[in-house]
């Protein structure tokens, strides 16, 4: 008995079919982009200028597009300009491209000769001294946008941004210690004039990301906004709550954060140095929002775009 022949029109259909098929799924292979870039906790400064230049040295490979670097100096370290510069020298020799994100300990504990809080000159001459330019540290540059080219907020340099094929890149001044929230009276205009700047910074940056198609945002900061746990607590835990002693320095982030995100196709990475308690460092998503502490480690991240952004952690440098 003869095979039945199928309709010319349908043969010729899976005919194309078949042929295109491997094709297309090359083109989609095509499509994706891959990168990868490193970030060195604040706590690795903590353990002395031997260990910060060690993971500087680590994290010279040339498949690194940039490496992000939470804070330059421990909480005990000299306050002074003489550690300042010679800190900014030292990461001036790193091979990869280097951004800065300030952390609390640069600048927040800071106190002059006779023991008085110096906490916003000692952050206005770090602004000098490693934010001046419109690009990256390190011997190999890329170029920033700072929050400083906006007239009304001149003075916010350390909160930049910049871009990776289709992910937007951006640190955002929100230190350890409730972001350096004051609970005494009368002593807050830092961190309150700060939130309007991070305010502003933030809205920009989605707005950025929505025009330009990015398929993620990824947030640099000292302190953990934690967004795991955005949004209020439900039923029964959540009329139970109490009233917290001390105001959430990071609430109006936190909330603003997780508004922004409703509204954005991509994904949203918030890089942080919370505590990892000696556990790998990993990403927790709720949603389309993500969280990576790295504590007192070194970190590499591969990032792939096409269709939708991808991110997978390396192993973690001690």
């Amino acid at each position: 008995m003869q095979p039945r022949r199928l309709p010319f029109p349908i043969a010729g259909a899976l005919a194309v079919l078949f042929t295109l098929s491997p094709l297309a799924g090359a083109k989609d292979k095509k499509d994706e982009q891959t990168h990868r870039f490193a970030v060195i906790g604040h706590g690795v400064t903590e353990d002395g200028e031997a260990r910060l230049k060690e993971a500087l040295s680590d994290s010279s490979e040339k498949s690194l597009a940039f490496v992000v670097l939470n804070g330059i100096k421990g909480e005990k370290e000299s306050c002074g300009d003489r550690l300042y510069q010679k800190r900014r020298d030292m990461i001036e020799k790193a091979r990869r491209p280097v951004i800065v994100s300030i952390a609390g300990s640069d600048w927040t504990g800071c106190r002059n000769s006779l023991n008085r809080t110096n906490a916003i000159e000692r952050l206005n001459r770090l602004r000098e001294l490693l934010y001046g330019e419109p690009e990256s540290l390190g011997l190999e540059k890329i170029a920033l946008t700072r929050l400083s080219a906006s007239p009304r907020f001149r003075t916010y340099a350390e909160n930049a941004h910049w871009k990776v094929g289709k992910v937007l890149y951006a640190t955002i001044n929100l230190p350890a210690g409730n972001n350096h929230y004051l609970p005494a009276a009368g002593r807050n205009s830092e961190y309150e004039d700060r939130t309007v700047a991070n305010r502003f910074w933030l809205n920009r940056l989605f707005a950025i990301a929505r025009s330009d198609k990015a398929e993620a945002v990824v947030l640099f900061s000292e302190g953990a906004v934690r967004p795991t746990y955005l949004g209020n607590q439900e039923g029964l835990r959540g009329l139970l709550r109490r009233t917290p002693d001390v105001k959430d320095g990071f609430e109006a982030t936190r909330q603003q954060i997780q508004a922004r995100a409703v509204k954005f196709d991509g994904k949203v990475l918030m890089i942080d140095s919370g505590d990892v308690a000696g556990k790998k460092p990993q990403i927790e998503w709720k949603g389309n929002i993500g969280q990576l502490s790295v504590g007192a480690k070194a970190v590499e991240v591969d990032v792939t775009v096409g269709k939708k952004a991808e991110f997978a952690v390396g192993d973690a440098k001690q």
